[in-house]
């Protein structure tokens, strides 16, 4: 099956989107990777095993490569119970935070963080509820926290805390993190979503427990991650732009600015780029998005994100099939703007000048300028085909692998048709093959033209040094196959 557009979308599985029914129709709608979200599983995670095969059985008969990212929870800060299940906190008053396990009332709770503490200082700010409460810190201790009420409403058992002014001495990876982390590795997930994610050394840590079994996704929805966000970029695969804890713990005006950078940032070096977080957040139980919905979904590809993510709207929502053909038609409609191609070549950045970038650098002018069908790499660990994509393409990019899990990764990535294929020793031999896929899924005839950019020797990660413009016919294929 060939979609009809660059962008990516990645669909959350969950109880509307739990049987090979339902997950195939989401395939089919136009979802081309499946989030499996650990924050609602617990061990022996029997839910995301069957899950996790449903998908394999479906990549198995469709036959085409499918992503799955594992989106780990990371570590939850959250307050303690009150007697009365709830309280009502009023602008100007007094609350407390504490150690004590007692249950809280009006004038108090429990914070079970004691990291928190040791890091607070006067004048920092403590939202709860997703930023419905916020309290400015007056006096604080090893084991409290004197605060006011800035921004009132009720407060209730085990609400979730955000400490946007601190950078906090938590891990990235919980207990459980790295419990489900194992888990998911040993299962055969293709990405890794790292939540909390504050400075470079998380996902340092998590990468080598990953230990290559997986590529590392960074979820930037911390002041700090923003504020270190190159040193992130630097050691991750790539980064999701997650802007629901963002628009809390940073002013919600304040986030579209930084998701244009974020996602430049991430083009510069050619690493995936996703944005998430209530993008079609109405259709959970509309059939129908809100004008303002459609707006965000085609702003981030006019911005070139690799992709776009649905959460809550596929994973419990009504409507999930429609809000996935949602946005692939909103994907479509994009793309064939003519502004579209202005906007994103415009916006190209010049890399540096390696062999490999130059090589894909040239197959994107050639395409582009000549009557070329279609870009094909031949790749190994899939840098060919990032490449070939940051270049953003106004030609389809059929990347073509011998390893499946590069494939699988790889369909996350912006532009690419993915392709699993044998084993090549030869250029002339991964022509035939180039040239046979072109032809195969639809994207050239007899009478065309491709591009094929390879790294030789074969199957040396990093070293594309060559390309050819190849007719497609059959005297071509013919005529290589018998030298």
């Amino acid at each position: 099956m060939r979609r009809q557009r660059s962008l990516k979308i990645v669909a959350t599985l969950g109880p509307a989107s739990s049987t090979y029914e339902t997950i195939k129709a989401l395939f089919e709608a136009g979802a081309d990777v499946f989030r499996l979200n650990m924050s609602h599983s617990v061990p022996p995670h029997d839910d995301i095993r069957e899950k996790h095969q449903i998908i394999r059985d479906l990549e198995r008969d469709i036959g085409r490569p499918i992503g799955i990212l594992a989106d780990l929870q990371g570590p939850k800060l959250r307050c303690g119970v009150f007697a009365n299940e709830a309280e009502d906190l009023v602008e100007g008053q007094d609350f407390r935070f504490d150690l004590d396990d007692a249950a809280g009332d009006a004038k108090r709770v429990q914070l079970p963080h004691k990291e928190i503490f040791e890091a607070l200082e006067p004048g920092a700010t403590l939202l709860v509820n997703d930023g419905k409460i916020a309290l400015k810190v007056k006096d604080c201790g090893d084991d409290f926290a004197n605060c006011t009420v800035e921004v009132a409403g009720k407060i209730s058992n085990r609400k979730g805390v955000n400490v946007p002014d601190v950078i906090l001495p938590v891990a990235a990876l919980s207990e459980k993190d790295k419990g489900d982390l194992e888990f998911v590795c040993s299962l055969g997930v293709d990405w890794l979503a790292l939540s909390f994610v504050q400075r470079s050394e998380d996902v340092t840590e998590a990468r080598e427990m990953a230990a290559g079994r997986a590529a590392i996704l960074s979820k930037i929805e911390k002041p700090a991650a923003v504020d270190s966000f190159d040193s992130i970029l630097e050691v991750s695969d790539g980064v999701m732009v997650a802007r629901g804890d963002l628009g809390v713990e940073l002013p919600v005006y304040a986030v579209p600015p930084i998701q244009k950078r974020l996602i430049r940032a991430c083009r510069a070096v050619g690493k995936p780029v996703i944005v998430a977080t209530q993008m079609m957040e109405s259709m959970i139980d509309s059939p129908v998005p809100t004008r303002a919905e459609v707006s965000d979904v085609a702003t981030a590809i006019y911005e070139g994100a690799d992709a776009v993510m649905l959460s809550a709207e596929s994973a419990v929502g009504d409507y999930a099939n429609e809000a996935v053909g949602t946005m692939n038609n909103v994907a479509i409609q994009v793309e064939q703007d003519p502004n579209y191609r202005k906007v994103i070549s415009a916006s190209r950045t010049r890399s540096s000048a390696t062999i490999p970038e130059a090589i894909t650098v040239a197959a994107r002018e050639i395409a582009e300028t000549t009557d070329i069908k279609a870009i094909c790499c031949f790749t190994e660990s899939g840098s060919t085909a990032v490449l070939a994509s940051r270049e953003k393409a106004f030609v389809p990019i059929i990347a073509l692998t011998p390893k499946v899990g590069t494939a699988r990764r790889l369909a996350l990535v912006w532009g690419l048709h993915t392709v699993v294929t044998n084993e090549v020793a030869r250029f002339k031999l991964a022509v035939v093959s180039a040239a046979r896929t072109a032809r195969r899924y639809n994207f050239a005839s007899e009478d065309d033209k491709i591009v094929v950019i390879a790294g030789v020797p074969f199957n040396t990660p990093g070293s594309t040094n060559i390309l050819r413009v190849a007719p497609v016919d059959e005297k071509m294929i013919f005529s290589a196959e018998t030298e």
